[in-house]
């Protein structure tokens, strides 16, 4: 309920009547939505609609109200669908979900403060009872026709999907139905019983886990179009009047036919209804009050013009014929024509003479001052000129811990300040001094009424910017890769199998064997020979990755060919276990100077970084601390992908060496990249004392020599450079840190300077190929490895396109970039043709300013070509590949790459990472010539950078050449044939195995097998039924797991997900889990073979039973009636073990008697 407090000092008029307008002015920092917060509290029950010129200023406008306003349920922002006029793009699921959801709520008359770009308001909307009759009830209780609602939720436009992740989704499996309703946070499980809702549960969309449960749900449809077939006819009825051209020829028109929603369909919406509806229908109340913020009518203008020309440009094409602009669109004149029906308040940011003014002045300069001994100096004057006793006061940070970092770095200035709940509580109890969280872009500053709000943007100068979007969490844990990457496992996928080699998957068969049926995975090797694997065996096989998939060397069963092959691995695995273990030992031995731990000059620093950290970002700067601070010189690397946060991470180490009094040298490949490196720091270093040079081919003679001679005398804290920071003729006073940039891209020279430097300083190498995390196991210990694989907040992932080059698809992704004030980059990787290319996009998009950057440019023209794209001096880049390192140009969010098949995946997912590093959805655009001239293997390529455009997808990208690379970085490129041979996942492991073996002062025996293999064999179904689980794929997958599981903890967790995802276990899948128990079991006692039937059983051991041999003789002498040993190896015994319950119970408690005099070895 909102609050009776005041919610600020003001008294802000309001219109009189529907053709009064009221003018304010609009004042300094958040006064603006400080003002406005005030007058809504004053009409609670009164609808508003504030118009913003662009969604920017709708999204900042919402924060602060947010923040001053306590009635937040009220606050509703209608989002733009971020595409442009007649776009070919559909909007975000996200974007549609929550349109939808405002939509709806505004049905039930909430006296709501609807938040809306104007560009946004002049869409035509479905009718005003369009959410409400489509939308679907559940309840618990209800009967359900599972294949009624399978219908429904196709015709409300909902897809069908293995897993739920996004809006709009649904998966049916058995008795549950997961699906995540559009307008909805969270997705939800259905659980039947028969054809009854049981229970209605939210779940978790990573983790797949349920939680809180629901008496009824409501089902939105998942676009603003219906697909119902009387909708599909007024469609059709519509479009093949309305239009003059052949429907058989639009491609669009026919998918709607069948009920598919095409890219692009939003844009025939009016086709759908008899009438369209605007925003001001859906609030539906003659009562409405309308703000308009500065700039709102000459966006609006604009606007139409840009819709108006659009139109003219887009509608030659009879493919795709476009509604006329008043058909689908609000014209900007009517749309003023709507407005002045209500009463309305017009900011305006001019002097106006009937404006009401509001008693704010513009807080003056009070930010920190890292050069100065006393950074606080210009906050101190200011609060002793204008804070007296009765001032009240109140510092507002980010978030928890950014306040934490305010607070240490404000000290004393906030002692007696009160932790505060909010704006609300301020007000509320009068408090004098308050210190407080919320997302207030500015601080207010009312020297009348004796009340100051200081935010972190005046004190560090920038808006630190937190995640309004649900992040989405990546799996970390490398039993996910291995998951992730079998769920995708294709019949003909080759797979390896420890003790037969490699071979290729046929599937999952069910065979019945002595009366029982199990479930083996079928595996095909050379001439056609096939071995069937028992799925609770399946800890055995993983995915080959090591060759492109057709290329994998298929082994004979039977004969020594795989055998020789491990080997001659498990020889050069030795070696370089033996060389990574020496670099290691060199690392340990040597005592390496520690750096000062964090004090407050560092908190300082870490204060002024502008955004919120990420989790994975936040974890890395502690390990690198950690290391830094410890005598042991530190050798880590920090793997994620292009623009997720690893540059402040080595900004952070580089701050504490310096602090340390040590010199840090940035290593990067290219000067391009040194350039921006040189800007950044400089930047992030400015309010520091931190004295910061450059050496690359962009510094004249002298002033390279001048630099280093600073150099030399230590007066250069950081210096920046390419190989030439290598060089013989660079001489630190005192170096203590170096931070490589990709160091795959340096030469071997290089690289062995590199080697000879690890013993002796700190090292931290940044990369975005990805590393996978089993190679960061098994180098454990030697170069540590943080992986930051959480997206920024408010990244989209990229949106890419695999097309042949087309000019009317090149100028709409142009201009959908340049109208929206982004920048594109063209890729053209040929130097003798590039300024022809350039020239032909001059031509094809006029309206384009257009620059060429290429690797055998003069470096000056370089250099001035990339300063002038960076400051947004032209709009269009063509350039070479030079660009796929480093280049950071957040407000470039199109890439178009010619010629993409002739790329690797990991250089294309690279390029593709120039884009997006900004809130604003990016597109990428791979151009290849006809799919004749395609390699497949490019097509493979293709298909894969297409498939993972997930943030972090660098991480999960099931490639060979980008696991290899990654492998190839860290151990030498000589290893990669032995990964070819043998496969990835062996190959770690075996390396695993040596580093261990060799560390711990051993041999490893490499050749012996990896472990010996427990077969269990009881006479019951042991399997997951596919009527409890149909899809093939997660069957695997939770064979894998359960197989992979390596305690009886992680088993019982398994079981609990796999109720909570599929239903109840049946009796197959329980014995299932309890075999895995016994083997776990059965393998600490190194027992190699477990049998049981009705009446009898025997155990067989393995070569190394860690078992008393004494125990046996004395379990024999007591009950030799029901023991007796067959051989030295094998235990028989006898009991009535009838059905499958008593023969679990007396296997296991034969076990636990066997348990307890391995104990007793043990504890001997």
């Amino acid at each position: 309920m909102p609050d009776s407090t005041p919610v600020s000092p003001f008294s802000p008029p309001a219109p009189r009547s529907a053709s009064d307008t009221c003018y304010w002015q609009q004042p300094p920092g958040s006064a603006a939505p400080l003002a406005l917060a005030t007058r809504l509290a004053q009409s609670a029950k009164t609808p508003f609609m504030v118009i913003t010129p662009d969604m920017a200023s709708a999204q900042r406008l919402e924060a602060d109200l947010r923040f001053f306003y306590s009635d937040n349920e009220r606050l509703q922002t209608f989002p733009d669908w971020e595409t442009l006029p007649y776009d070919t793009f559909s909007p975000h699921r996200d974007i549609v979900s929550t349109r939808l959801r405002v939509m709806r709520r505004l049905q039930s008359h909430h006296p709501d403060v609807l938040i809306v770009p104007v560009n946004t308001l002049m869409q035509r909307l479905p009718p005003v009872d369009y959410v409400a009759v489509q939308a679907l009830k559940l309840t618990r209780g209800q009967h359900l026709d599972r294949e009624q609602f399978r219908l429904q939720l196709h015709r409300n436009g909902y897809r069908a999907v293995e897993t739920v992740f996004e809006p709009g989704e649904y998966a049916f499996r058995g008795a549950l139905i997961d699906l995540y309703p559009t307008g909805s946070d969270s997705p939800l499980r259905i659980d039947l019983f028969d054809d009854e809702v049981d229970t209605l549960r939210r779940f978790d969309p990573e983790t797949q886990r349920s939680s809180d449960s629901l008496d009824e749900i409501e089902l939105l449809p998942a676009h603003e179009y219906p697909l119902t077939q009387e909708a599909i006819a007024r469609f059709r009825e519509g479009f093949e009047t309305g239009f003059d051209v052949d429907p058989r020829q639009v491609p669009l028109y026919l998918d709607a036919l069948e009920g598919i929603p095409s890219p692009g369909l939003e844009q025939y919406l009016p086709l759908f209804f008899d009438e369209t509806a605007t925003l001001f229908d859906h609030i539906g109340s003659e009562a409405l009050e309308i703000m308009l913020l500065p700039g709102v009518q000459d966006a609006a203008r604009q606007h139409w013009t840009s819709i108006q020309e659009r139109y003219a440009n887009l509608a030659v094409d009879r493919t795709r014929p476009l509604l006329p602009p008043e058909r689908a669109f609000v014209p900007a004149d009517d749309l003023f024509g709507l407005i002045k029906r209500y009463p309305r308040t017009q900011w305006v940011s001019e002097p106006h003479k009937h404006a009401h003014t509001f008693a704010a002045a513009p807080l003056p300069d009070i930010s920190l001052d890292g050069r100065s001994p006393k950074p606080l100096h210009r906050l101190m004057a200011f609060l002793e000129q204008h804070v007296g006793p009765d001032t009240r006061l109140l510092y507002v940070a980010e978030s928890r811990g950014r306040l934490e970092a305010l607070e240490e770095q404000l000290g004393g200035l906030v002692t007696h300040a009160a932790h505060l709940p909010g704006w609300t509580t301020f007000m509320q109890e009068q408090a004098v001094r308050g210190i407080t969280t919320g997302a207030l872009g500015e601080g207010v500053w009312l020297p009348a009424d004796k009340l100051i709000v200081i935010t972190e943007t005046e004190l560090y100068g920038d808006i630190v910017r937190q995640s309004r979007r649900r992040q989405q969490v990546r799996a970390t844990d490398d039993d996910e890769l291995v998951i992730r990457s079998l769920s995708e496992l294709k019949p003909g996928a080759p797979v390896v199998h420890r003790a037969h080699g490699v071979g290729r998957y046929l599937g999952l068969e069910t065979i019945t064997a002595a009366g029982q049926q199990a479930e083996f995975v079928a595996l095909e090797y050379a001439n056609g020979a096939k071995l069937y694997v028992p799925v609770d065996s399946l800890s055995m096989i993983s995915r080959y990755s090591g060759a492109p998939d057709e290329a994998a060397p298929l082994h004979k069963l039977g004969n020594d060919q795989w055998e020789k092959a491990r080997r001659k691995a498990a020889e050069r695995i030795r070696d370089t276990a033996a060389e990574l273990l020496d670099v290691y030992a060199r690392r340990e031995a040597r005592e390496g100077f520690a750096c000062r731990p964090p004090d407050d000059a560092y908190a300082r620093f870490a204060a002024a970084f502008p955004f919120e950290e990420t989790p994975d970002q936040k974890a890395a700067i502690q390990a690198v601390i950690h290391d830094m601070t410890s005598v042991q010189p530190m050798d880590r690397v920090i793997c994620g992908d292009v623009g997720f946060g690893k540059t402040e991470v080595a900004m952070r180490a580089a701050f504490l060496a310096v602090n340390s009094g040590r010199q840090v040298a940035v290593l990067v490949p290219t000067t391009l990249l040194a350039q921006q490196h040189y800007d950044n720091f400089r930047d992030r270093f400015a309010d520091t004392a931190v004295n910061i040079e450059i050496l690359s081919r962009f510094k004249a003679g002298k002033a390279q020599t001048a630099a280093l001679e600073r150099l030399r005398e230590g007066q250069a804290d950081i210096v920046i450079g390419t190989h030439k920071l290598l060089g013989r003729d660079t001489e630190f006073k005192e170096l203590g840190l170096v931070i490589i940039d990709e160091e795959h891209r340096f030469g071997v020279a290089q690289k062995e300077r590199l080697k000879a430097m690890r013993a002796e300083v700190d090292i931290l190498t940044m990369t975005a190929t990805p590393i996978p995390r089993t190679l960061s196991m098994a180098m454990s210990g030697m170069r540590d490895l943080s992986i930051i694989a959480t997206p920024p907040a408010r990244r989209l992932s990229v949106k890419t396109f695999i097309q042949q080059r087309n000019d009317g698809v090149l100028k709409e992704a142009i201009l959908r970039e340049i109208l929206r004030g982004g920048q594109v980059y063209y890729l053209h990787n040929e130097v003798k043709s590039i300024e022809a290319a350039a020239e032909k996009l001059e031509e094809l998009v006029p309206e384009a300013r257009v620059g060429v950057a290429h690797g055998q440019l003069a470096e000056r023209q370089l250099e001035r070509v990339m300063s002038d794209f960076y400051h947004k001096r032209f709009n269009i880049l063509v350039c070479s590949t030079i660009i796929e390192t480093g280049i950071d140009v957040p407000s470039a969010n199109t890439i178009i790459i010619e010629r993409a098949d002739k790329f690797g995946l990991a250089q294309l997912h690279q390029l593709r990472g120039r884009v997006g590093r900004s809130h604003h959805q990016a597109y990428a655009y791979l151009l290849t010539p006809p799919p004749k001239q395609i390699t497949s293997d490019a097509r493979k390529r293709l298909e894969a950078i297409s498939q993972s455009e997930d943030l972090g997808a660098g991480f999960t990208l099931a490639s060979h050449d980008l696991e290899i690379r990654g492998a190839g970085e860290l151990l030498g490129e000589e290893q990669s044939g032995q990964i070819e041979t043998i496969g990835y996942g062996l190959y770690m492991d075996m390396l695993d195995r040596a580093v261990k073996a060799i560390r711990s002062g051993k041999t490893p025996n490499l050749e012996a097998p990896l472990e010996e293999e427990v077969e269990i064999g009881l006479g019951l179904p042991a399997l997951i039924p596919d009527d409890y689980l149909p899809d093939v794929q997660q069957r695997l997958v939770m064979y894998k797991r359960i197989s992979s599981a390596a305690t009886a903890d992680a088993l019982r967790e398994l079981q609990v997900e796999m109720i909570d995802r599929f239903g109840l276990l049946p009796d197959p899948v329980k014995h299932l889990f309890r075999q895995a128990v016994l083997r776990q079991r059965a393998e600490r006692l190194g027992i190699h073979r477990l049998e049981a039937g009705p009446e009898r059983g025997r155990l067989i051991f393995g070569s190394q039973p860690t078992i008393d041999p004494m125990t046996l003789v004395t379990l024999i002498q007591r009950e030799p009636q029901r023991y007796r040993l067959d051989g030295a190896q094998t235990l028989r015994f006898t009991a009535a073990m009838p059905d499958a319950e008593t023969r679990f119970k007396a296997i296991e408690a034969l076990l636990t008697r066997l348990e307890q005099s391995r104990s007793a070895v043990n504890s001997d």
